[in-house]
Formats: C-alpha cells, sequence, structure tokens
C-alpha cells in the first residue's frame, strides 16, 4: 500500500481515450501531474509510486524475489495474484505495467462482460501493431465463469496481452485449468505487523502529525487491521479526525473503531482450510490450538452443525477404538447442541473438542474397514465356510449346512478357536490395535485368541 494515484486505467474502455498523459506509461508523466487532493482518502494518496516502496511482498518484490527476476530478464509472464483484501494486488499490477513499459487496462469480472473484453481485445491488438503492448489486470478474475475465463486463452497464448488476474479465492478451485497452465501463480501474504507499521509511519508522515495512540493502542489498530494495509489507514483517517488529541489505548480505539470482519467463506477455501486445521490439531494431540481453530470457525459464522458433524468423524476416524467413550460423547455433544442452540450449545462441543484433544489416538479401525473394503472387492462373490450357515430347512441340513459348528459359549473360555473365513482364501490380519488407550487391552485380547486358535486349529 502506500504512493501516488495512478489514474490510467479503462478509460479507453468504457469512455472515449483517456488523455495522452493517462495512456503514457513512463515514471516521467506520471510524475509530473499534480499533487493527490487531500480529499482524497488516505489509501489512494500512500499509493506506491514504484515496486521498491510496496511493503510485505519481499517473496516477490525483493531481490531474490519471483517477480523482480522476471522483470531484470525483461520478461514478464501472464500472472494470476492470489491473495487477501488489501494486500496490495492492483497496486503491484500497475507497478508491472510501468516497470514492463506497457499500457495499463484494468476491468472488473464484477462488471464486465464479454462484449467489453473484445473490446479490450480489440485495442490491444491495435495498440500492439504500433509496437505498445497491453497488460491487462482483471478484478476478481474467479467471477468470470468458464466460459469467459476460456476467452482469454488465445490472446494470452499469441502475446495480444499480459493477463494479471487478481483473485482472493483459490486459483486451484476458481479458474479454468487450461487457463491456470497458462499463467504463473503469485501468492501474496497478508500484510504482518513490521509491514502494517511501515503503512502507519508513512501516513504519519504524509498527514504531518503523529497519531494519537498509545503504544499499545498502536498495536491494537494493526491487530484490529488483520493483515488488510487499506484496511489499516482508513482507521488511520478515522483516528486523525478524531476532535480530542488525547492518546487513545486499546481499550480506548476498540470503543471507537470497528475490527475488520474475520476473512471466512462458509462454502469456499476459509472454510475448508480451519476445519482441516482443527481437525489436525486434534489429530496432534493439541486441545489448545484445536480449541482455537474451532472459536475462529465459530467467529467466522460456521454452522455449529458442520463442526459437530465432524467432530463426530474424527471420534470414529482418529481416536475410535483406543477411548471407545469418545464417539458415543461426540453424539452426546451434537445432541446438546442441538437441545440447547446458541450459544450455550457451543460449550459442550468445545468440551467435546477438549475430549478429543486429550485422548488417545488409533486409526486402527479406519484402517481395517478400509482393508476390509479391498479385500471384499478383491474375493468377489465367495461363501461363508459352511459350518457357520444357519440350516433351517432338511435339503440345507443334508448339504451340510451348520454341521461341525461349534458354540462358542460352551467352548473352554467363551472361545471356540474356528475359522470364519470363506474355505478358499487364507485368514487376514486387517484389524490391528495400538498399544494406545484401550486398544492395548484389546491388543492382548486378540493376541491371547491367536494363540488359542492356532493350538485348537493344529
Amino acid at each position: 500500500m502506500a504512493g501516488r494515484r495512478d489514474e490510467r486505467g479503462s478509460g479507453d474502455l468504457f469512455g472515449g481515450p483517456a488523455p495522452q498523459e493517462a495512456r503514457d506509461g513512463s515514471a516521467g508523466a506520471r510524475h509530473m501531474r499534480s499533487a493527490p487532493p487531500r480529499t482524497q482518502p488516505l489509501a489512494d494518496r500512500l499509493r506506491p509510486a514504484s515496486l521498491d516502496e510496496v511493503v510485505g511482498q519481499d517473496h516477490l518484490l525483493g531481490p531474490e524475489g519471483a517477480l523482480r527476476r522476471m522483470l531484470d530478464r525483461g520478461t514478464l509472464a501472464s500472472l494470476i495474484l492470489w491473495g487477501g483484501p488489501g494486500v496490495g494486488k492492483t497496486t503491484i499490477a500497475r507497478l508491472l505495467a510501468d516497470a514492463a513499459g506497457l499500457r495499463f487496462v484494468q476491468i472488473s469480472a464484477v462488471f464486465s462482460g464479454v462484449a467489453d473484453l473484445k473490446r479490450v481485445f480489440d485495442d490491444a491488438r491495435q495498440w500492439a501493431g504500433t509496437g505498445r503492448g497491453t497488460l491487462l489486470f482483471v478484478d476478481e478474475i474467479h467471477r468470470f465463469n468458464r466460459a469467459q475465463q476460456d476467452g482469454f486463452l488465445p490472446v494470452v497464448e499469441d502475446g495480444t496481452v499480459v493477463l494479471v488476474g487478481a483473485t482472493t479465492e483459490n486459483p486451484s478451485f476458481a479458474l479454468n485449468g487450461a487457463l491456470l497452465s497458462r499463467c504463473q501463480v503469485m501468492v501474496l501474504r497478508r500484510l504482518d505487523d513490521e509491514a502494517l507499521e511501515r503503512l502507519l509511519c508513512r501516513a504519519e508522515t504524509e498527514c504531518g502529525r503523529p497519531l494519537p495512540l498509545t503504544p499499545d493502542g498502536r498495536a491494537t489498530l494493526r491487530a484490529m487491521a488483520d493483515g488488510d494495509g487499506r484496511y489499516l489507514l482508513n482507521m488511520v483517517e478515522q483516528v486523525l479526525a478524531l476532535p480530542d488529541d488525547r492518546p487513545l489505548d486499546a481499550q480506548g480505539l476498540s470503543s471507537l473503531l470497528a475490527r475488520r470482519a474475520v476473512l471466512y467463506d462458509k462454502d469456499r477455501e476459509e472454510h475448508y482450510n480451519l476445519i482441516s486445521a482443527l481437525h489436525k490439531s486434534l489429530r496432534g494431540s493439541d486441545p489448545d490450538a484445536a480449541l482455537y481453530w474451532f472459536a475462529r470457525m465459530l467467529e467466522g459464522g460456521e454452522d455449529p452443525r458442520f463442526i459437530a458433524r465432524r467432530l463426530t468423524r474424527f471420534a470414529a476416524e482418529d481416536v475410535g477404538m483406543a477411548d471407545p467413550q469418545a464417539l458415543p460423547l461426540a453424539v452426546a455433544a451434537w445432541e446438546t447442541y442441538e437441545r440447547l442452540g446458541s450459544p450455550e450449545g457451543e460449550l459442550a462441543l468445545a468440551q467435546l473438542v477438549v475430549h478429543l484433544g486429550t485422548a488417545p489416538k488409533s486409526n486402527a479401525v479406519y484402517t481395517a474397514y478400509k482393508a476390509a473394503r479391498r479385500l471384499a472387492k478383491a474375493t468377489g462373490s465367495l461363501m461363508p465356510p459352511a459350518h457357520i450357515l444357519n440350516a433351517p430347512t432338511g435339503l440345507m441340513k443334508e448339504l451340510g449346512y451348520g454341521k461341525g459348528y461349534e458354540y462358542d459359549h460352551d467352548a473352554e473360555e467363551g472361545f471356540s478357536g474356528q475359522n470364519y473365513f470363506p474355505d478358499e482364501m487364507r485368514r487376514e490380519a486387517l484389524y490391528r490395535p495400538t498399544g494406545r488407550g484401550f486398544e492395548a487391552e484389546i491388543a492382548r485380547r486378540l493376541d491371547r485368541w491367536a494363540r488359542l486358535r492356532e493350538s485348537r486349529q493344529s
């Protein structure tokens, strides 16, 4: 974030030709414009004038950054810039056009259609005839449907435009594979505390006075921005507009400004990222981290029923027989939420999170089930051995159904040791309990039964 406003863009798309100065990509023409008016938003006044002024993206723009190396080679490939709001996607696209000597044209997938794209492509071809290339920046490119995304393929392939698309969605899910194969995906990071502090210093220099904040108030302001530089600068304007210059502490600041809304889409990538974090924290027996991700999902507006369903799955898949009480407790917590509703019902789910996080873990049943499915597919329609088949009719008795069956309750130690697999296949050990939790006792039982079976079948 930070710098001067660049007025080039879609004038040649939505109206007549843009002024010559606006179409000129040279830094000289840009710096000849008058200083931005004070009525201009602070975030726009501080927009970077060069790639060196961009903060928080050194992995792309630093000396060894991918974009910097690309420019040093004198090439600029088509790109997808993937990152959250306020991390500099639009700014970087404009500055890349400057650095590569390309016209900058911007459209938004929200407001543009096929006719707009055709007009941009035709215009780019005319400029290409004069030796001037075009960088087409498409904001929220993921909002174009699949057919519209396909429309970019020929103009990207023949070099009519250098496409730079910006998206807050995971490109793997949101964009066509064909388009992704023709673009390099660059991941922009949320702005860290250091980057946000640099923006605050620039804002103070631009405004000519320090922010009326105590050190903890300043730290709170950065935390409230949640990695979004634009949101941070918008809050700075609100702080500077306060009539009272007495320094605000964290509590005073929080009472005046709204914290940035948590980024969370209940049906998109963040939804899956956080449930994955919760699941893996539980698997790693870290109840503190699990509670954090559980709370993050609730704060983001997730339906607690979805979380309850996933916790119940975890109880069966990752705790299993190491703690046989985990699964009925999961069902009970889910049912408690259904009966109490929010917010009281969430406490039962929090208790379940802690129980699962601290329970011994075993996926032995899960592994055994998958192995059993594979074995069932491989062995087809083998009949059970005759001695374990019921014989309700005379014919079935004549055929040997039930002959030789031993009633386990009548056998020594309540265990006959008979074979229960089909006669045509060898015995398979599918369930292999761990030595954790209750499965240690199960393992001892199975080991004893295996010895008894061997002795009685020999």
